[in-house]
């Protein structure tokens, strides 16, 4: 199994491209991963639905506090790739689809193998522009409504 070392360049390729996957808009995970995972898998832990804690800081800084709850589904697999090399490949999606966390799972376990890297760049590369382009409308119809109150004056007292 190849590492995923905090630190080292692969633990940051991995966790980039799980980053992508784990946001990818569904239609276009499916339209691009259903037909490449071909390849057969091993479930280590079939796909289960649960819940997760969400915690935030006071003021990015100070003390923690449980915000809620979100649903998550997880699943993971294990693939042998033809050169015997074995991987583990994790999916963990926000919300209740399994095969969206399956399609997460498998192409993870295949991105881990050095010779599938070039064949999935088809795969990553058109997910992150998706994503962002995602990101960047939510972000135009944020900015449409922002108020900037720079503008106002502050009361002075005498």
């Amino acid at each position: 199994m190849t590492s995923d070392t905090p630190g080292t360049s692969a633990g940051r390729s991995r966790r980039e491209w799980l980053a992508v996957l784990a946001h990818a808009p569904r239609t276009s995970l499916h339209r691009l991963a259903d037909p490449i995972l071909t390849q057969p898998f091993d479930w280590l832990r079939q796909p289960e639905t649960g819940l997760a804690m969400l915690r935030a800081r006071i003021g990015n800084g100070g003390d923690r506090f449980n915000l809620g709850e979100a649903t998550l589904t997880r699943c993971v697999v294990r693939h042998r790739g033809a050169q015997g090399t074995v991987t583990a490949g994790i999916g963990y999606v926000l919300g209740r689809d399994a095969e969206r966390a399956g399609w997460v799972a498998r192409l993870d376990a295949l991105l881990q193998q050095p010779e599938q890297h070039e064949a999935l760049r088809d795969v990553i590369e058109p997910l992150r522009a998706a994503t962002a382009e995602r990101r960047a409308e939510t972000q135009a119809r944020t900015d449409a409504s922002r108020v900037e109150f720079f503008t106002l004056q502050p009361e002075v007292s005498t």
